[in-house]
């Protein structure tokens, strides 16, 4: 099995093939069959949250690699600057040029880190809504187990007191 949405379809086909209570619109299950699945889900999430996280550390390269570049390129200037300590008009545009350069590679800096953060929002927002699909069909789920079970408790509780009740009679 490769995801929880897989697990989840497997769940759903158990209980659709399930054989049908007479009367009840229920169906009875394998119980063992179901908690074995529910618990192949439970280990599958940490692998949701480990590419979550995988998302993250990869978003922060990206950061980290900008920064490096802005940096590099203000170093680059830096540079170019100390060579054209002249006084005259070409020092003058040197300056000039020096921080075109900088706001240049600021801006580009900004952008860069500002897709990066858009980026990563947006597969952690992917792996979000996931994880909540998963849980909230797990939960339906279970709900309309736990639901079915205590229906038929009640059923099968039902007829032993209307056993009972035509052997003393």
């Amino acid at each position: 099995m490769d995801s929880i949405l897989q697990l989840l379809d497997v769940m759903e086909d158990i209980l659709d093939s399930s054989s049908a209570v007479p009367f009840t619109g229920k169906v009875m299950v394998d119980k063992d069959e179901l908690l074995e699945i529910i618990t192949d889900i439970r280990l599958k999430l940490p692998n949701e949250i480990k590419q979550s996280k995988w998302v993250i550390e990869e978003r922060n390269k990206i950061l980290i690699d900008a920064q490096k570049e802005a940096e590099s390129i203000m170093k680059e200037a830096d540079e170019r600057i100390a060579k054209l300590v002249d006084e005259n008009e070409i020092t003058k545009r040197a300056y000039e040029q020096a921080e075109e350069i900088i706001e240049h590679a600021k801006e580009n800096s900004k952008q860069m880190r500002l897709g990066a953060i858009d980026y990563a929002d947006e597969i952690l927002s992917l792996v979000e809504n996931n994880i909540k699909q998963a849980l909230e069909k797990i939960h339906k789920e279970t709900s309309e187990l736990e639901n079915s079970l205590g229906q038929t408790i009640n059923t099968i509780y039902e007829n032993r007191q209307e056993l009972k009740g035509n052997t003393q009679k």
